[in-house]
């Protein structure tokens, strides 16, 4: 994956194997895109949301999320 795949918006799966068992498999919407991988949120069902970045080698796209959590507020 490169920067040039990502937008704002764009849900990432982030790999088992990136060294974090707390977000490992989680989907991750795209708040900021880098050029070392992208910056994002996790939803946590009636927790609010857990922020993290992944490395391009660390993540898969997914899709567009429908809603982001600005959208919420």
């Amino acid at each position: 994956m490169t920067t040039n795949q990502l937008a704002v918006g764009d849900v990432v799966q982030i790999s088992p194997d990136t060294g974090n068992e707390m977000f490992a498999a989680c989907f991750m919407t795209v708040t900021e895109p880098k050029p070392w991988g992208a910056q994002g949120y996790v939803r946590i069902p009636g927790g609010g949301d857990a922020y993290y970045r992944a490395k391009h080698e660390h993540m898969v796209l997914i899709g567009t999320a429908e809603w982001m959590m600005e959208d919420l507020a």
